[in-house]
């Protein structure tokens, strides 16, 4: 007599991937892809997840802080293709009995690349000096401008130690930069390449000439960047950020930059994004990135393989590598 296979689970992913993660998550799982990659509506999402067993999900879809408590009850498990978490709410994901992951590790070396140009870019004045080629705007060359400022040689402060920060420091230590840094907790001094910890935020700020921020979004975070904190640093520095634009106060740094407290500031995410805003378009001492921190071909199949290999754990009965729903 032959045994009845078991059915494989069924799994909704909300975004098209990389092939090669749309092609194993079809062999090991029933998977519903989106081929068009069109966005799909949080109302969308709950409809289409009724007769499914999993979601992956990603930091790009809108679904508000209720969007958990409205799945339907045969989803156990979300699989965020993101680090951050922040669009998702865990504690109503625990109270329902849903598993949540994430994809740690794999993007930190992309997103510290994309920190360190953000530096560069700010710094030396890419947005403009390319508009100025693109638009043959390039006039005789002078000795007094245009000009940018310097990232060799300058102090950054890294707020959040965490493996991003820490690939941010051994980048920036190539640029023989002095280091500071603010986390919850102190880490070991190889781990921060010998960069100053600062208990507190306040007291690292007014030692950078860079500001990096490469913290997570949370309740503690959110805005923690604001007119405070952006006045304490050295008249003339520079902001950057590769983690959530949340933790930016967006009036507060936008008047910073316009009233020439801030030299410049690089940005790769904002609030309510992709409509950022618009304020931002108009100042030159803007260089702007959509949110392109991970966006390799090498990273984003990374980051999909181990969303797989968190729906496999989970449903062969083990616990997943990446869960943050777990006590």
């Amino acid at each position: 007599m032959t045994a009845t296979k078991a059915p494989r689970p069924r799994i909704l992913a909300t975004r098209r991937m990389m092939p090669d993660v749309e092609q194993r998550l079809s062999q090991v799982f029933s998977a519903t892809l989106n081929p068009e990659d069109l966005p799909m509506s949080r109302g969308e999402i709950i409809s289409q997840a009724a007769d499914h067993d999993g979601l992956l999900l990603t930091s790009f879809d809108k679904l508000g802080p209720d969007f958990i408590g409205e799945l339907p009850a045969s989803i156990r498990i979300i699989a965020t293709h993101s680090v951050g978490h922040d669009h998702l709410n865990i504690p109503l994901a625990r109270s329902r009995g849903i598993a949540v992951t994430n994809t740690p590790g794999v993007l930190t070396d992309a997103t510290a690349d994309i920190a360190m140009l953000l530096m560069l870019g700010a710094a030396r004045g890419a947005s403009w000096g390319d508009r100025m080629v693109r638009q043959d705007q390039w006039g005789e060359t002078t000795l007094i401008a245009p000009m940018g400022y310097d990232v060799s040689g300058r102090s950054l402060g890294i707020l959040g130690m965490g493996r991003i920060g820490k690939a941010v420091a051994r980048r920036a230590i190539g640029f023989g930069m002095t280091l500071h840094y603010h986390s919850r907790n102190p880490v070991s001094v190889h781990d921060s390449c010998g960069a100053r910890y600062h208990r507190r935020f306040e007291d690292m700020l007014p030692h950078c000439h860079f500001l990096s921020i490469n913290c997570a979004s949370s309740s503690e975070t959110r805005g923690m960047v604001n007119a405070a904190a952006l006045d304490r640093l050295p008249d003339g520095a520079i902001v950057v950020n590769a983690a959530r634009g949340d933790i930016v106060d967006d009036d507060d740094l936008i008047a910073a930059l316009k009233s020439g407290k801030l030299a410049a500031a690089g940005l790769d995410v904002f609030r309510n994004e992709p409509q950022i805003d618009p304020r931002y378009r108009q100042l030159e001492n803007v260089f702007l990135l959509p949110h392109v921190g991970s966006a390799t071909p090498a990273t984003r199949s990374a980051m999909g393989h181990k969303c797989i290999d968190n729906l496999e754990a989970f449903f062969r009965g083990d616990r997943p590598g990446d869960l943050l729903t777990g006590e």
